[in-house]
């Protein structure tokens, strides 16, 4: 997938996540994850710029949707002590994020037919449903769309229901 495609799927993703943070009363929360969600959502692509490293290749992995999300527990320190309040929730809120940042990455690309290799290094079989080209720009745009529109509407509830 494109950056709208991976933007949308991001969004799709988080949209049940946000739905809880307003209804529990932390709209901030949901604000801030769901703009790491979108920041973080084509990390694994920068791939592209690293000379050595394969295209779908480590970055497109669980592994490494697992130190990102280790590297979203230690912001989630950092965000404790400037905020305050529970450090082990902050760091649970970073490492969920980090890890279904990537995960949703993931998943847009197993869209595709190259699909992802998910179990590297345990195995170097790609992951994939076949249903559209990466480069379809109007599946692109229906990703993003849906996701958008799921977000709104997990957020229009949510704030309906407070």
């Amino acid at each position: 997938m494109y950056r709208r495609g991976h933007w949308g799927v991001s969004l799709l993703v988080f949209a049940p996540i946000g739905f809880a943070l307003v209804a529990i009363d932390r709209p901030d929360l949901a604000v801030l994850g769901g703009a790491a969600m979108l920041w973080l959502s084509t990390l694994p692509d920068w791939d592209h710029r690293v000379p050595f490293l394969p295209h779908r290749g480590p970055t497109h992995t669980l592994a490494f949707a697992l130190l990102v999300g280790a590297v979203g527990a230690g912001a989630g320190i950092g965000l404790s002590s400037v905020v305050g309040g529970g450090r082990e929730a902050f760091v649970a809120f970073g490492f969920a994020i980090g890890t279904l940042a990537i995960l949703a990455h993931l998943l847009a690309d197993a869209l595709t037919p190259a699909g992802v290799p998910l179990l590297w290094p345990l195995s170097d079989r790609d992951f994939s449903v076949y249903l559209t080209r990466a480069d379809n720009t109007l599946a692109n745009y229906v990703l993003l769309a849906v996701g958008v529109c799921a977000t709104a509407a997990a957020g229009f509830v949510a704030l309906r229901m407070a």
